[in-house]
């Protein structure tokens, strides 16, 4: 069964227990082969390249990545800044994701409802890299009127799959 979510024009299918347990497995390790995969979902090899492509095709799967290893390629620092603008206009807040999003240091970008208007995280090689990226990228943006910066100590828990 198909259907269109109306605030972003795409097409929706509603995922099957097969297709569950595929996005699950997927998530835990995007390299297991559609030989391996169709062992675990007990299906043919061809039935699993089906489904794996149609949930490209659709928008379930964005896009397949190696998740490294921070410390191991010389990231030592990680940040949450909360970004507070100037204005709230249109053109205001559509400038600064545009520029922001220009920046390699930082990894996430949300809008957010709250006290502050955005949240950042920010990767850097060190503290005085996140101080140069701050003063000459950051907070040079002109709609920027406040960052507010938290650093990471020590990290518990960091998980890149979605709960099915």
């Amino acid at each position: 069964m198909y259907f269109y979510s109306s605030t972003e024009n795409i097409q929706i299918m509603e995922l099957d227990e097969i297709d569950v347990k595929l996005l699950r497995l997927l998530q835990q390790d995007a390299s297991l082969s559609n030989k391996a995969l169709s062992f675990e979902l007990n299906k043919s090899i061809a039935a699993v390249h089906e489904r794996v492509r149609k949930l490209k095709r659709l928008g379930y799967i964005k896009k397949t990545v190696a998740i490294l290893d921070r410390h191991k390629i010389g990231i030592g620092l990680i940040s949450f800044s909360q970004v507070f603008l100037k204005a709230h206009t249109f053109e205001v807040l559509n400038e600064f994701e545009k520029e922001v999003a220009k920046f390699p240091e930082v990894m996430e970008c949300y809008q957010m409802a709250g006290s502050y208007d955005f949240m950042l995280r920010i990767a850097t090689k060190d503290m005085d890299a996140y101080h140069i990226f701050l003063r000459h990228r950051l907070a040079v943006l002109p709609q920027v009127n406040t960052v507010q910066t938290y650093f990471v100590l020590s990290e518990t828990k960091s998980e890149t799959a979605y709960p099915l």
